[in-house]
């Protein structure tokens, strides 16, 4: 099954632009980075090149004789059976994390062959680039992140009836039961596959819940390999506690991050190169605390105090190892992680969905706290996140009485509606919110 990606309309802007710079996509193992790189040239291009440098080893010594663009192609063309041709032919890079010559390449292709369509990848690049010491030519690369698989790709795939009618909403009215119910079915099934592709696949051809199951067990077995593999030897266990502990940490009613969960005594500094590399793999979103929602949210952040989340909530179900009948049946004894992994959906959506902007959290002296806390260009916008119908609490009044944001967001399982200024938002069309703020601020579409 194909899954379309949105970020192919990404891509086909950037083949279009006069102003092009080679691309460096980044993103976690498994995303999904070098099918989205050879579909896109299939699409898109007379040809494709590719070059592995993890597979083809003899790469390199091409990169290390020469910053000649010129001579590099020649010889480039001796390792494919395409012609590279300036408009015709994408090049890829692939695995360049094996090969700092090529990396620092992609500088010369953007000053010297403009011409030339190039987009490079790699595995685990921002720890290579880290361990490595390797420095990315800055300003002569577009960095383009590569997210899991979007519930609104997902339901694209899944339900293409359901999706064209949220896709084309023109007004804030309450949608159908029919449609809400359909939504809500399939961000169950979301929320038990997740976002890497080779999950969603298997979950929506069918191959059973064994299969998807195996599958994101053998995706977290690869991570806990890549641990042993690319993290200094001091960092190893700690990265694997940190990793290890997230649904614990999540499952707290307050979220905030505590080492002492991680292991009896533990202290940041202990860990804080752990987290750094796990952030660095795209395996974590880390968001911060902020003591007001001023201008810009950035300067309120409070660095000792923050949230983990995972990259992806099929990873944190199977890593919690929560079954799917749970999720499907909604047992009563799953409420509290439900909360937890209906907040890492969310923050999938808001991240993936505002060109990986974090959003931040507030809270108040342990009486209130805000699930997130969004910046837009002049404004600041709080959000709560309920589970389910189930829409009691005082957090979110505390925050409006204190500050008086120009809206809310709260998302649940109810019905999309606004009233005061609160909008109230299903949970599945987080993907579609930025288009819902629209239609509720101008009552026009984008």
């Amino acid at each position: 099954m194909k899954i379309c990606r949105d970020i192919i309309e990404r891509l086909k802007q950037w083949k279009d632009s006069e102003n092009r710079k080679p691309i460096l996509l980044k993103g976690a193992r498994q995303t999904g980075k070098t099918w989205i790189m050879s579909e896109f040239g299939k699409e898109c291009f007379e040809y494709v090149a590719e070059f592995n440098f993890d597979k083809t080893e003899e790469l390199n010594s091409i990169f290390e004789k020469t910053k000649d663009i010129n001579r590099i192609l020649k010889e480039l063309m001796l390792f494919t059976e395409v012609p590279i041709e300036p408009g015709k032919t994408l090049i890829i890079f692939d695995e360049i994390q094996m090969c700092e010559g090529a990396l620092n390449s992609l500088k010369y292709f953007c000053e010297d062959a403009p011409q030339y369509h190039v987009i490079a990848a790699g595995s685990l690049l921002g720890v290579a680039i880290r361990r490595k010491k390797m420095s990315v030519p800055v300003g002569k690369v577009q960095i383009l992140k590569m997210f899991p698989v979007t519930f609104k790709e997902f339901l694209l795939a899944s339900d293409e009836r359901t999706y064209q009618y949220v896709d084309t909403l023109s007004s804030l009215e309450a949608l159908p039961e029919i449609i809400l119910n359909k939504l809500e079915l399939e961000y169950k099934r979301y929320l038990i596959c997740g976002g890497m592709p080779e999950a969603v696949t298997a979950l929506l051809e069918n191959k059973g819940m064994q299969t998807v199951e195996d599958t994101l067990q053998n995706i977290l077995d690869l991570y806990t390999l890549d641990f042993s593999k690319y993290a200094s030897p001091v960092d190893i266990p700690r990265i694997d506690s940190l990793w290890s502990s997230l649904p614990s940490q999540l499952a707290k009613e307050n979220r905030k991050f505590i080492y002492r969960i991680v292991k009896t005594g533990a202290r940041a500094r202990e860990y804080e190169d752990a987290l750094l590399w796990l952030e660095e793999a795209g395996l974590i979103y880390r968001i911060f605390n902020v003591s007001k929602p001023g201008l810009p949210l950035s300067a309120y952040q409070d660095l000792s105090a923050f949230k983990v989340y995972a990259c992806d909530c099929g990873l944190l179900r199977r890593l919690a190892k929560l079954s799917p009948e749970v999720i499907l049946s909604g047992n009563y004894s799953y409420t509290e992680f439900k909360g937890a992994l209906t907040e890492n959906a969310i923050l999938q959506s808001l991240v993936s969905g505002n060109n990986d902007v974090m959003p931040y959290y507030w809270s108040s002296e342990n009486r209130a706290e805000v699930d997130f806390v969004l910046q837009f260009p002049t404004m600041v916008v709080p959000v709560e996140v309920k589970s389910d119908t189930r829409i009691s609490g005082k957090s979110l009044s505390v925050y409006t009485n204190k500050f008086n944001p120009p809206f809310r967001i709260r998302f649940s399982m109810n019905n999309l509606k606004e009233n005061d200024g609160l909008l109230s938002c299903p949970i599945p069309l987080t993907d579609w919110l930025y288009k819902i703020i629209n239609l509720m601020t101008t009552g026009k579409n984008k």
